[in-house]
């Protein structure tokens, strides 16, 4: 199956590819923004450098593709504060462009990477995927946008769309602006460990090659319609 992975020059994105390209043939569209580098991809693989928003190079990329997978984000909370329009421009105008495309392409199957900070925050127990979405931040709240609009073209225009919501991911290749390995450089380094808030946050957290298999099992076995 030839693929189409946006975003994938990323953290994540870049150990689906190595993960999902054992069995497929994959082509990565990528804006190579500062967390995006060629150098985290496997070699040979087909890399086109551009956004999600731009209609005729996503059609470009899209060509031949039978299923798209979407990386794609913008990915630091703090970031968004400073500047939502950009989050906003890729996780909903560049959402809408993938889905308008996949549509008019006759791509097979769709799904959306986003992520478990829609829901917001909780004190006890845990999330389930019908649980309401409750962003507390530009970021998760322009991806619950993006989750938002897959679900209306699965409704609207029966477009195989499917959902994942991972939580915290951590692994190989993962930009040192992140906790873990901002924590670990620091302290290599002798510097100050920062503390978030009262020091008493909870975290859930998945290793990267984990999460990027349970994404390729619901590319593969997902139902449409559905948030995993």
């Amino acid at each position: 199956m030839k693929l189409l992975v946006t975003g994938s020059a990323g953290f994540i994105g870049s150990t689906y590819v190595r993960i999902a390209g054992a069995e497929h043939e994959i082509v990565v569209l990528d804006k190579l923004t500062y967390a995006g580098r060629p150098e985290n991809l496997p070699e040979g693989v087909r890399l086109i450098e551009g956004a999600i928003e731009d209609p005729a190079i996503v059609r470009e990329a899209m060509e031949g593709a039978e299923a798209v997978v979407n990386f794609a984000a913008e990915s630091h909370v703090d970031r968004s504060i400073d500047d939502q329009d950009a989050f906003a421009r890729t996780h909903v105008i560049g959402t809408g462009t993938l889905l308008d495309a996949a549509r008019e392409r006759g791509v097979s199957r769709y799904l959306q990477v986003s992520t478990d900070e829609v829901y917001g925050s909780i004190e006890s127990g845990s999330f389930t995927e019908t649980s309401p979405l409750d962003p507390s931040s530009p970021y998760s709240a322009t991806k619950a946008a993006g989750d938002l609009l897959v679900s209306a073209h699965f409704h609207t225009y029966g477009i195989e769309a499917s959902i994942v919501r991972g939580s915290n991911n951590y692994g190989p290749r993962q930009y040192p602006e992140k906790l873990i390995p901002l924590m670990v450089l620091n302290a290599l380094h002798g510097e100050p460990l920062p503390v978030y808030g009262d020091g008493r946050n909870i975290r859930d957290w998945l290793f990267v090659e984990d999460f990027c298999r349970g994404i390729h099992t619901v590319l593969l076995k997902g139902r449409a319609g559905e948030a995993y």
